[in-house]
């Protein structure tokens, strides 16, 4: 390797995921240098994100984080759970190699599981009281604006209680910049929830990315006119507005927002029938019928087959299967080891988005950690005490 010319070199690391090029980082100081330098980052990145190779599964169940390859479903590893949490975290989105993990409104993560580093971010209170708030009322989103070149966390937190002249219910959204480290009160949203029909209440919390944009669905509540409204957050402007919905979808109440090949999907479910998945594929463009897939439980498209004949999709929360698209089958997607454990699943990229975790500063992140897991349980024995 030492004779080798560092153009060479340079090329040949582009091609290994990151879980490899971490520990090339030990054979010299120049590949030391060439894999933590930025440009190095950035061309890994995306030569990645253009070839689909090196994709991971996260499965996450209620205590463990577990990888896996999607071409090597036989190779598993455990990761070390970066919360050191008694199972109460929760992943809130990936994007570009990188997860958000919670164990509280206060306590929000960036995490990248290929190479362990972890950013733990500033602590941020909630400004309701404790009594109009609820763990089921805040919502995450996880995204990268190419913009700014900048990953952003969104947190959304409704209020319990009408506001001041009973007119919809508070929001309060904040938005938080890795590239600043610090959070932004984002004002002016109350406009979008001013019916008294609309909470902002649904099963899947998390924005979905697409479009530089995050976006959580604004269910109607039944029994009432109101229809199905879609919230966008646009990451470069920081601006909170809404998006097209299916006009056909307008009034139902089952249904499940998720992203496939980059493009925004619903999942419409007949009750003991079949699921009907829609897809936006020009964004702000015309919604369309996808697939009808004929099956009694909720689904989650999760990524195409290189070959794109197959989709990956999560079955109620516990299984993975193939579904083939000619002939409407299903195939379980065995990961050994796995057998029989109930885990949800996020498809990671293989990045060295954060760095790497045995940096000069992982004495600090240690002392983070540390610090973190205080104020969690801090957070878990007086409830939502944050700011009064």
């Amino acid at each position: 390797m030492a004779n080798l010319p560092m153009d060479i070199v340079n090329d040949v690391f582009l091609r290994l995921p990151a879980t490899t090029l971490v520990r090339c980082r030990v054979l010299s100081k120049p590949c030391f240098s060439l894999i933590d330098s930025p440009d190095f980052v950035a061309s890994h990145l995306k030569r990645t994100l253009e070839t689909g190779d090196h994709l991971m599964i996260l499965l996450r169940s209620p205590r463990l984080l577990r990888t896996v390859y999607l071409d090597a479903p036989d190779k598993i590893s455990d990761v070390e759970h970066p919360l050191q949490t008694d199972g109460s975290t929760e992943v809130f989105g990936s994007v570009n190699g990188l997860v958000g993990l919670t164990n509280s409104p206060v306590d929000l993560a960036l995490f990248n599981p290929s190479t362990r580093k972890i950013h733990r971010l500033p602590i941020e209170p909630i400004d309701f009281t404790e009594h109009s708030i609820s763990r089921e009322n805040v919502f995450y989103g996880l995204g990268y604006d190419s913009v700014s070149d900048d990953y952003k966390v969104v947190r959304m937190v409704q209020s319990k209680d009408r506001g001041i002249e009973r007119f919809g219910y508070p929001f309060e959204v904040k938005v938080f910049s890795l590239k600043r480290n610090r959070w932004k009160r984002i004002r002016e949203v109350q406009i979008l929830f001013i019916h008294f029909y609309y909470r902002f209440l649904y099963p899947s919390g998390n924005g979905v990315l697409a479009g530089n944009s995050l976006h959580w669905i604004l269910p109607r509540r039944q029994g009432l006119i109101a229809g199905n409204r879609i919230i966008r957050f646009d990451l470069a402007s920081d601006d909170l507005g809404v998006l097209s919905f299916p006009q056909e979808l307008y009034f139902e109440d089952n249904m499940e927002m998720g992203v496939l090949d980059g493009c925004l999907c619903f999942m419409c479910y007949s009750m003991f029938s079949h699921v009907e998945v829609w897809i936006l594929r020009e964004y702000q463009g015309k919604w369309s019928k996808f697939i009808t897939v004929e099956s009694y439980n909720f689904i989650r498209p999760l990524i195409y087959s290189k070959d794109r004949s197959k989709i990956l999709m999560e079955i109620n929360g516990e299984k993975l299967v193939w579904y083939d698209l000619a002939s409407k089958s299903f195939e379980t997607f065995v990961i050994k080891g796995c057998e029989g454990l109930q885990c949800s699943a996020e498809i990671v990229v293989s990045s060295l988005v954060l760095g790497c975790k045995g940096d000069p500063h992982r004495a600090r992140e240690k002392k983070m950690l540390q610090k973190g897991s205080k104020r969690r349980d801090d957070f878990l024995s007086k409830g939502f005490k944050l700011k009064l």
